[in-house]
């Protein structure tokens, strides 16, 4: 029976518990390049004693990016901006993670704070792109790639994978969940193409197969590869969990090895009934009817919420969330709660409750 507190190894890596920050956006990037936001908050979830840290949806390239706040990895001198952070998550038993993304339509936004939605040209914004020339609610109507131009964007997720090893990362996550670019691709609500992009299952997935295949060969054959995926568009007529488990045999047999399980974000007006462990059911699925490893997300609160999953069976990792922004310690905190002794940083072993 796997528990949260029990290590998992993935090729190369070891993690040393189940328990994993997921990747959430920060927006307070410096024209893509991370700084003393990122060192605060990540060294504070490294010293809080999750398995792995996985840093937020960075952008392949400057215009994959969000929000103008968001982070890139689009040169070196982007990634190395990440390496002090990860020095200092490995020096405290953490991997660290980098989800790499596109977000498609849905980038060119500003904060997540500021007064308005998109930014201007005079505030750093851009045209984006898409699978088609159709709007998500509220966005300005993007530009439908060319074929050429997946080409070029298929290379520019294989170079950031590059530079995110080169840099010291343990495990690359490709982000394709939440209407962003490649979602965008996979799903019929919003890919509208009648080319080889567009159309049928196998279509509509060829832009994410490239870019699996693409990455996968960019990296060590050890290190682990991750893929976020929205298993369900929660819409009629949309994408579901019938081809998330048929997408999860795809790409298994490419080289991914775990199918980080969300969902939503295609349209605004999805009917999703958000409660705790909402889609834990789509990781189950998928683990079952793939055959291959999957982390649950999404409302994952509690330290027995957390244990139960795994030692259920439902998944075989655990991402949280919102709970770490609450509390970045919240790992030293559940283990305590679950009566389980787990290494502490020396400069905290006198806020223990639970002894040897």
């Amino acid at each position: 029976m796997t528990s949260l507190f029990e290590p998992l190894k993935i090729r190369d890596v070891e993690f040393s518990n189940r328990a994993w920050v997921s990747p959430m956006c920060q927006y307070s990037a410096e024209n893509g390049v991370v700084g003393q936001w990122h060192n605060v908050h990540l060294g504070a979830l490294a010293t809080g004693g999750a398995g792995l840290i996985m840093v937020e949806a960075t952008g392949v390239v400057p215009e994959g990016r969000i929000s103008i706040g968001c982070p890139s990895i689009e040169d070196d001198a982007h990634a190395d901006a990440f390496k002090p952070m990860i020095d200092f998550a490995h020096q405290h038993g953490a991997k660290m993670g980098i989800q790499l993304a596109h977000a498609g339509r849905k980038a060119s936004t500003m904060r997540a704070w500021d007064d308005h939605l998109m930014a201007s040209e005079a505030e750093g914004g851009w045209q984006a792109v898409s699978s088609s020339a159709v709007a998500f609610e509220g966005y300005p109507t993007p530009h439908e790639l060319t074929v050429a131009e997946i080409a070029q964007l298929v290379q520019a997720f294989a170079d950031a994978a590059k530079r995110a090893v080169k840099v010291g990362f343990d495990v690359i996550e490709i982000h394709g969940a939440h209407g962003y670019l490649l979602h965008q691709f996979y799903s019929p609500l919003m890919n509208h193409r009648t080319d080889e992009y567009g159309g049928s299952f196998d279509n509509r997935i060829r832009f994410l197969r490239e870019v699996v295949v693409a990455v996968r060969h960019a990296i060590p054959e050890g290190t682990p590869l991750f893929l976020r995926i929205s298993s369900s568009d929660w819409v009629d007529g949309g994408w579901n969990l019938i081809d998330s488990i048929e997408l999860a045999k795809i790409v298994k047999e490419l080289g991914v090895d775990l199918i980080d399980a969300s969902s939503g974000g295609a349209t605004h007006n999805a009917k999703i009934d958000a409660k705790p462990g909402f889609q834990v059911p789509f990781a189950t699925a998928i683990r079952t009817e793939a055959g291959i490893l999957t982390s649950a997300v999404g409302l994952i609160t509690g330290a027995a919420q957390a244990d139960h999953i795994l030692t259920t069976g439902e998944a075989d990792a655990v991402f949280v969330g919102r709970e770490f922004l609450r509390n970045p310690r919240w790992v030293l905190d559940a283990a305590e709660k679950l009566g389980i002794t787990i290494a502490w940083p020396s400069q905290f072993e006198r806020a223990r409750t639970l002894r040897k």
